[in-house]
């Protein structure tokens, strides 16, 4: 075998080897853990096809059965765990209104928070920045710029706290703390209506009363559904913290409806929006309440039993992980066990908005926009410990993640960004053999 046909061989080896396994993954856990039947399988798929950003926020699974197996040398000990959001990227960070009527910005997706190492949100994070500027045709020395712009962020926060110039307990992002275009996105947030939400999804019929309005997004739940919903829905209601509770006519149900069309992971997980009566008059309020199960980060980082003791239904997982990262948290979030499957409830905010490629002028702006990013996830990490009154974790976070980085952080970012950038590239081979897999499936 001569040269030329022996390197052809050698990538056409690895590239057969690679797509078994993203079979083996993608089946594992589409096929048999979520369980999802062929058509919606295809609808996932097709969404996950649109471009390699897309692949990788459906692909989470894929992410952790390959980065976990990667030696890093800055993980914190097994036996201090931080309590991560499990599915950090580019647009899980996002605008909204908080319980003391702040609009803020912050990260706004707990369906895979868990407990591990704080090093895989990070990596999780930068990886998208790569991808999210690379479909923008950012070349790839500007992409890892951006991404060190993100961790020497991230780096700086975690030591404010250390250092007790800040306090992750009460730091949030307004647009009195934030530079553009977060802070453009937050000023013109604050000209919406709290109206606006119910403009969108319903109307006044004849007789005055509000419902849903029916679209391909909003579509009518079946009676059995409505009727099953309103009998657990007392369960709901205790679950919501004592100080935060109202009288039972504020949480009437008014109007029922099947939420379509969000997310690619969350495809094949069921999800309502519930119409409230709130205060009397024209307070009506819309909850979302979404089916969750198992995060998958769990299935590949090391084991705490006393957190699945603690947290054994997923749907108060994910609201206890929202709890610990929010300063002023929804009022509103609560779980339920329905049919025999789990879910949390809360606020869909009428302020809702992230931070598009459209609303970023310049390399300038994004740099501004990942530095608030980066004091975030530090944040989200080092509020979600001690500082939370959580038995599981006596330890502060920032403390320990600053040991593992150590007092010059210039190795962790080097490392760190040398990894996205390289994970980067493994997610386009991948994409491309995902599509090929995709065609004959």
């Amino acid at each position: 075998m001569n040269y030329a046909s022996m390197a052809e061989r050698t990538m056409s080896t690895r590239k057969k080897l690679r797509l078994q396994t993203i079979d083996a993954v993608l089946h594992e856990f589409d096929g048999e853990i979520m369980n999802l039947p062929r058509h919606m399988r295809l609808e996932k798929y097709r969404k996950m096809a649109e471009s390699p950003f897309r692949f990788f926020r459906g692909s989470a699974y894929l992410f952790y059965f390959d980065t976990t197996k990667i030696p890093f040398s800055f993980h914190t000990p097994e036996d201090k765990p931080t309590w991560i959001q499990g599915d950090l990227h580019f647009e899980n960070f996002g605008a909204f209104q908080n319980e003391k009527g702040d609009i803020v910005y912050d990260v706004n997706d707990f369906d895979e928070g868990t407990m591990g190492s704080y090093l895989y949100d990070v990596l999780r994070m930068a990886v998208s920045i790569a991808l999210f500027l690379e479909a923008e045709d950012v070349n790839e020395v500007e992409q890892e710029q951006r991404i060190r712009t993100f961790l020497h962020a991230y780096c700086a926060q975690v030591k404010r706290f250390v250092n007790r110039k800040d306090n992750p307990v009460s730091f949030y992002i307004t647009e009195n703390n934030v530079k553009n275009p977060i802070r453009k996105l937050l000023k013109k947030l604050r000209k919406r209506t709290g109206n606006k939400l119910l403009d969108d999804y319903t109307e006044l019929t004849e007789t005055g009363k509000r419902k849903f309005k029916w679209s391909e997004e909003i579509q009518p739940a079946a009676d059995a559904e409505q009727d099953a919903i309103r009998k657990v829905w007392p369960d709901y209601i205790s679950t919501l913290d004592q100080e935060d509770r109202k009288e039972l006519s504020y949480y009437f149900i008014k109007d029922i409806a099947r939420k379509h069309g969000s997310g690619t992971a969350s495809i094949g997980l069921d999800r309502f929006y519930l119409l409230i009566e709130g205060n009397q008059g024209s307070d009506d309020l819309v909850l979302e309440m979404k089916e969750v199960r198992a995060p998958v980060p769990g299935f590949f980082l090391p084991q705490s039993s006393q957190f699945w003791d603690e947290h054994v239904h997923q749907g108060e997982r994910v609201i206890a992980t929202q709890k610990a990262m929010h300063h002023h948290e929804d009022p509103f979030l609560g779980y339920v066990t329905f049919e025999n499957r789990h879910f949390y409830i809360r606020e869909r905010s009428p302020f809702k908005k992230k931070l598009k490629a459209k609303h970023i002028a310049d390399l300038h702006a994004m740099d501004a926009a990942l530095e608030t990013m980066g004091k975030i996830t530090a944040k989200i990490h080092s509020r979600s410990d001690a500082d939370f009154q959580d038995a599981l974790l006596t330890h502060h976070s920032e403390l320990e993640i600053m040991k593992a980085i150590g007092p010059d952080p210039s190795r962790f970012i080097d490392q760190l960004s040398f990894a996205a950038i390289a994970y980067k590239r493994q997610t386009n081979s991948d994409y491309g053999i995902f599509l090929e897999w995709l065609n004959d499936f």
